[in-house]
């Protein structure tokens, strides 16, 4: 396992907000004390359970049938005092052991509904998620697979410690209960001419100390195991869930030999380190197997003189070796629950990571270009140095102004930062300096449309809700975008980026920004699979249906360049930053 104050330290910090600064918390805490009451009040029926067990076995002893009865389904009064019957205790235990379940997972799903809400909202906010993505070290342990973190970490965070942190108050509370029994049934014992007061109670801590030790040294390596083995499944997962949303691209390359060598290469690292957490587990299993069973007989036969000798009724024997167990298993709490503190140690470095990792990239949002409203409307650069994450420079200290209602198409050499630009213009990349003053409703449109999941309406309205367009509208963006077919399938809740073929999901991209009618519109090679006639349509559409719109273009066919007033061209060298070049169409 990890150093245990960094483990601690990372559960409080992770547990803390919910507790302590939610608007949660009132309620919060007192589910948490009502578990913790019953837990406690479970631990007080094996207190009860202890005594009864007693007067149970010296009742068959003394072959007493009216007590042998007593004890079972009334009362009986005894030296321990008014002893309920094993009836009505079983059904207060379990009364109280289902409350104690089920307020238990009631407080598992709030804590992860709040927790998944909440690692969501700091994920997204600042687009801290773009930032991490373009940054992170896959050699590294860094913030690999957030939807697995999100969806399983935070799942197995709340479950580990709710369910480990009880028991071990519990453990606690039984250790306090039962000791006392223990220290007072055991007496004292003479070795080597000493008298040794509740030795049983001694030789317990022995026992689970050498046990603790053991297990420690054999189970160490248990978390890093389980922390890379949620890598390497979340990454195979990935891997399977890439293949299934590109099986076209697969099917036409003929490439199933080489995703299956890819597959089965992630696999087998998964499988191998699944081997290591298996050996490591079967030599624990054998520690502590065989610690369990010997702990089964050993209070027996650490008790069984006095019995022989008789100053012990088979009761007290009973009820000593059940105390000792009890004191051995309170003591042995770290044994027995060894492999789930290393998977919640493994969770714990993973969600604190990540945390670290949003933090981060939080802290940087502010650095960087300096973004702003134009004023006039138009489009500003001052000073604007785009570099890539490396550090490596696409544009050095670039001065522009586009008006607005001239379209402008950029240029350039494949890799020479066309799309970067864009990203910067919209506010998304962090890598640079500069001031870029940007128009109010300025629509953004990729060569690769983002298509949802849900209803072909909540596809068509994204990144607004399914509900904010009037249904007509969205039909009639559809069939300007030449969809005429789809306009009457916008409850249709299908697979859509399947569905849709490269060119209709551009369209689909060019009906969204009919619907959202905004005063620039970027397209970065947003039309690149359609025809030039189909080009040149969408073009006039936009133009038609949005009067005065501005059009911002990046394009490699002349087709495309045709269709705009001005040409801007970013003219850049391997080795050196670019610059911009403007210039009058036609070509």
């Amino acid at each position: 396992m990890r150093g245990l104050r960094p483990f601690l330290r990372g559960s409080w910090q992770l547990a803390k907000p919910y507790f302590w600064q939610s608007d949660e918390r009132a309620s919060a805490i007192g589910l948490l004390i009502g578990i913790l009451g019953l837990r406690f009040g479970l631990v007080g029926m094996s207190v009860v359970l202890s005594y009864w067990n007693r007067e149970f076995f010296n009742a068959l002893q003394e072959k007493n049938w009216d007590a042998f009865m007593d004890l079972l389904f009334t009362y009986r009064r005894t030296d321990s005092g008014l002893m309920p019957g094993f009836c009505e205790v079983a059904v207060v235990y379990i009364v109280v052991a289902i409350y104690f379940t089920f307020l238990t997972q009631w407080l598992q799903i709030r804590w992860r509904r709040w927790m998944t809400g909440r690692f969501l909202d700091e994920w997204l906010a600042d687009r801290a998620y773009y930032r991490i993505a373009m940054t992170q070290d896959l050699r590294a342990s860094g913030p690999d697979n957030p939807d697995q973190r999100i969806a399983e970490d935070i799942r197995e965070f709340v479950d580990n410690a709710l369910t480990l942190g009880i028991s071990f108050i519990a453990n606690i509370a039984t250790f306090v209960s039962f000791i006392g029994i223990l220290w007072g049934l055991s007496g004292a014992t003479t070795i080597m001419g000493v008298s040794i007061p509740g030795y049983m109670v001694w030789v317990a801590l022995i026992y689970a100390v050498a046990g603790t030790w053991a297990t420690h040294l054999v189970g160490k390596p248990l978390a890093a195991l389980r922390f890379r083995q949620q890598r390497v499944e979340a990454d195979f997962r990935y891997a399977l869930v890439r293949f299934r949303e590109n099986m076209e691209g697969v099917a036409l390359y003929r490439g199933e030999n080489e995703e299956k060598a890819g597959l089965v290469h992630r696999f087998t690292a998964l499988a191998g380190n699944w081997w290591a957490i298996m050996r490591r587990v079967k030599a624990l299993s054998m520690l502590t197997a065989g610690y369990d069973q010997i702990a089964t007989v050993f209070p027996y036969i650490v008790a069984s003189p006095k019995y022989f000798f008789g100053t012990l009724p088979l009761g007290g024997l009973t009820q000593t070796a059940g105390a000792f167990g009890r004191v051995q298993d309170t003591m042995s709490w770290f044994i027995n629950h060894y492999p789930n503190l290393a998977e919640w140690s493994a969770v714990v470095e993973r969600l604190s990571t990540f945390q670290a990792s949003i933090a981060d990239a939080r802290a940087h949002a502010g650095q960087g270009f300096i973004m702003e409203t134009s004023p006039d409307q138009d489009l500003h650069l001052s000073g604007v140095t785009i570099a890539l994450p490396s550090g490596q420079r696409l544009l050095e200290n670039a001065d522009l102004t586009l008006t607005s209602g001239h379209s402008v198409v950029v240029t350039g050499r494949s890799g020479s930062g066309k799309s970067t630009l864009f990203r910067a213009i919209a506010g998304i990349w962090p890598f640079g300096e500069g001031r870029i003053a940007v128009p109010e409703n300025a629509f953004f449109l990729p060569q690769l449309p983002y298509i949802p999941l849900g209803s072909l309406r909540h596809v068509v309205c994204y990144p607004r809700g399914a509900n904010d367009y009037d249904r007509d509208a969205i039909a009639q963006a559809l069939t300007d975008a030449g969809l005429p077919d789809l306009a009457d399938q916008l409850d249709r809740d299908e697979n859509w980026a399947q569905r849709l073929s490269g060119g209709e999901k551009q369209r689909v991209a060019l009906a969204r920004a009919l619907l959202a009618r905004p005063s620039w519109i970027f397209l970065d090679e947003a039309t690149a699979s359609l025809d030039p006639d189909a080009e040149a349509a969408l073009y006039r559409v936009l133009r038609e249906q949005i009067p005065g719109v501005t059009l911002v273009s990046i394009a490699h066919r002349q087709s495309v360049a045709a269709l705009h007033e001005t040409r801007l061209d970013l003219q850049r060298d391997d080795a050196t930053p670019g610059h911009l070049v403007a210039s009058q169409m036609p070509l």
